[in-house]
């Protein structure tokens, strides 16, 4: 399976979605750089994930900004042993609290997240969301930014919806089934048609929406 992994990648994943549908023409050209947005594989890529969950883009930023200072470095042990009062001074909810605390047991105990990179994206998401606390969206981010993943659209992201409906004049923004119906034309691409979407945001809500990533 081909891998996102250069700029070059991006470029020919848009020629192709554009060369599917035509109505992406546009698309593109409002949403102007298409960014890469490759991080390493492993358990700081995936905490970045984790904390921009059902929140904006900005608050994730500042809240994993404060989390790298006070638990540094950024490992599984690391975590395990913080203690509640660092987790609230960096600004986490109880809910991912108790979703690091088992993404890091979970690594400890064995879970590999390079090896996931590797899986097939549906036998990958599946052991991601075997994990407490982690549900569909992150699997799929973090195989679109850390693996590299072609074909995944995380169809869940509201941001996400509100591009392709504003973008094709979907009224109202489709949600998650039909995107996800809408989505199966932009394969293999789905990868970069996410990608594409975001940027699409980014331009015209003059905010990003898209992941943090933690490149290691």
């Amino acid at each position: 399976m081909r891998r996102i992994s250069t700029p070059d990648d991006i470029a020919t994943g848009l020629e192709a979605l554009c060369a599917i549908d035509p109505r992406l023409l546009p698309v593109r050209a409002v949403a102007g750089n298409v960014p890469l947005r490759l991080s390493e594989p492993g358990f700081g890529s995936l905490v970045s994930i984790i904390v921009a969950q059902q929140v904006s883009r900005a608050s994730a930023d500042a809240i994993l900004g404060r989390l790298v200072k006070l638990v540094d470095p950024l490992t599984p042990q690391a975590v395990l042993d913080a203690g509640e009062e660092i987790f609230r001074k960096a600004g986490l909810s109880r809910p991912k609290q108790r979703t690091l605390l088992a993404v890091a047991q979970a690594v400890r105990d064995g879970l590999d997240l390079d090896h996931l990179c590797g899986l097939d994206a549906g036998e990958a998401i599946g052991r991601m969301t075997a994990v407490s606390g982690i549900g569909p969206w992150t699997a799929q981010c973090y195989l679109l930014f850390s693996a590299g993943h072609p074909d995944i659209f995380p169809a869940r992201d509201v941001a996400l919806q509100s591009a392709v409906g504003h973008a094709l004049a979907i009224s109202p923004r489709p949600a998650e089934k039909a995107l996800i119906e809408l989505a199966e034309s932009w394969a293999p691409w789905r990868g970069v048609a996410a990608r594409l979407f975001w940027a699409y945001y980014r331009e015209t809500r003059g905010r990003d929406a898209a992941p943090p990533i933690q490149v290691t």
